[in-house]
């Protein structure tokens, strides 16, 4: 059986922490080796237990959990950090991403979806909700009035392809993809594995944003 997944939960909320602790606790592949209930108690949790995924609130008393992200992102290069937040504001999370942070995910996340988000960001995949994809992408089209020439993406991407790129600009699961376009979500797994293959890719993130870059965040 393979190494449990090691996981430090810091949250002010011990309602809400035990509710997390209960969820991960039900899959094998998880272990909840500590928690912390403000961000200064989980830069110390975290040196001393080194944990490999550390789920951390945003806003707490004293240090907030910004603040404690990134002294642990420092300290301990190889601890993915995942935000756990109500804010859905989009400077939040380009603050959080741009100071090291592996995820932003919305506290109304589904349980299977926070189960795979954790695996994703254990492996060292960038994870953030889908709604807060949607956000990201409005703050980036602001800051870049002018798209790049569409050309080359044009001839590369199949028009169905072309179609779910904009979707997934528009913050879109793969569900609500499939549902757009009338065709199976298998389908709409392929079309993004497609898009990521073929303009090198790493995240649906880097989808929206190139989408963006390149005016192909409107649907044909």
């Amino acid at each position: 059986m393979p190494t449990p997944i090691r996981i430090l939960l810091v949250d002010d909320h011990t309602l809400f922490r035990s509710g997390v602790r209960l969820l991960l606790q039900r899959h094998p592949e998880f272990e909840v080796v500590g928690e912390a209930v403000d961000g200064l108690d989980g830069v110390k949790r975290a040196r001393q237990l080194q944990p490999d995924v550390v789920l951390m609130d945003l806003n707490m008393p004293g240090l907030s959990g910004l603040e404690a992200m990134q002294l642990i992102v420092e300290d301990l290069p190889d601890t993915a950090v995942l935000m756990l937040s109500v804010s859905e504001e989009a400077d939040d999370l380009s603050t959080a991403l741009h100071n090291g942070a592996a995820g932003y995910l919305l506290k109304n996340i589904e349980a299977e979806s926070l189960v795979q988000a954790i695996k994703r960001a254990a492996a060292g995949e960038p994870v953030i909700s889908e709604a807060m994809t949607a956000k990201l992408v409005m703050q980036f089209r602001a800051a870049h009035q002018t798209p790049a020439p569409v050309t080359a993406a044009r001839d590369r991407l199949t028009a169905r392809e072309r179609e779910t790129m904009a979707c997934v600009a528009r913050g879109e699961s793969n569900k609500e993809i499939a549902r757009t376009l009338d065709v199976a979500e298998s389908t709409v797994k392929i079309h993004v594995q497609n898009i990521l293959k073929k303009l090198k890719l790493s995240s649906r993130v880097q989808i929206a944003v190139y989408a963006v870059e390149h005016g192909l965040d409107k649907t044909p």
